[in-house]
């Protein structure tokens, strides 16, 4: 019926408690996959000792998020494919649910849901894709001042969490796929772009998704437990350096016209930005 993919690093306990609710979903059967990218905190082992059932691929390496996920895909069966943090816990009857609305949606090849974070709030997960108009909204705060402009278009400020609806480019901690439609596209056992190994890389495969003619479904009625971020954190330096370096990236992949004149543009503001950011310089992820 579905196939949940987890690429972990370095978080044992949350990954403990995702397995956990995993176990438990009202749906059958799940194949379980996770991806270890070599933790140094025991998760492997966890995994192995604590949930047999759970296909493991310990990695001797950190391949980072892109291509961690494609070894796991690779093993996927299933006609539904759930891309899942580690740090998230679904309720009994999410993927259940999540399948059947998905299916519902017939020109969508992607669902999300509402994550709900450690206070109780529902986190804004959604966004629309990057453009010029819409980056230089959110670097110069525009995007709050003229919120229903080309300058929001990136960070949908006003975007509804409480109305289902089409959700451009939610976060990648949750993503249910149907294989029958990522296949219409690309490779359904490859499909993450490796030149974006954490981050930008399911807003890049959304993307082409959405030129091949089918959306993401956000769907408000379903939600999960989401710690945010943890993995991360860890190494917040080097991921600010690696956000800003993928957005550069991106354009760099899919600009066109004006866009594409302003990629210098692009790249010296992304630079700076994290350097601000990051206060240094870091050269990002590194596999």
């Amino acid at each position: 019926m579905v196939s949940v993919v987890i690429v972990n690093w370095n978080t044992k306990d949350k990954l403990r408690a995702c397995l956990a609710s995993l176990q438990v979903q009202t749906v059958a059967p799940i194949q379980i996959i996770v991806v270890d990218n070599n933790s140094s905190d025991g998760s492997a082992q966890m995994v192995q000792e604590s949930f047999p059932n759970v296909h493991l691929c310990a990695e001797t390496k950190n391949h980072g998020y892109a291509k961690g996920n494609n070894i796991g895909l690779k093993l996927a069966i299933s006609e539904y494919i759930l891309t899942l943090n580690p740090d998230t816990e679904l309720p009994p009857d999410n993927l259940d649910l999540a399948i059947k609305k998905l299916a519902q949606q017939r020109n969508c090849g992607a669902l999300s849901c509402k994550f709900i974070g450690p206070e109780g709030e529902t986190q804004k997960s959604v966004r629309g894709f990057p453009s010029i108009p819409g980056i230089i909204g959110q670097l110069t705060k525009l995007d709050r001042v003229l919120n229903d402009s080309a300058f929001a278009s990136y960070t949908l400020l006003n975007f509804d969490y409480e109305r289902s609806q089409i959700g451009p480019q939610p976060m990648g901690t949750y993503l249910l796929f149907r294989r029958s439609i990522l296949s219409k596209f690309t490779n359904p056992t490859h499909p993450f772009d490796e030149q974006f190994p954490i981050f930008f890389n399911e807003v890049d495969l959304l993307y082409r998704m959405k030129k091949a003619g089918y959306n993401c479904w956000y769907e408000s009625s379903l939600s999960i437990f989401h710690h945010h971020g943890s993995s991360t954190k860890l190494v917040r330096k080097s991921m600010i350096w690696e956000s800003h370096i993928s957005l550069v990236r991106y354009f760099k992949k899919h600009a066109v016209g004006l866009e594409r004149i302003a990629l210098p543009f692009i790249a010296i503001t992304s630079i700076f930005g994290a350097i601000i950011r990051a206060r240094g310089f870091s050269v990002g992820f590194r596999p």
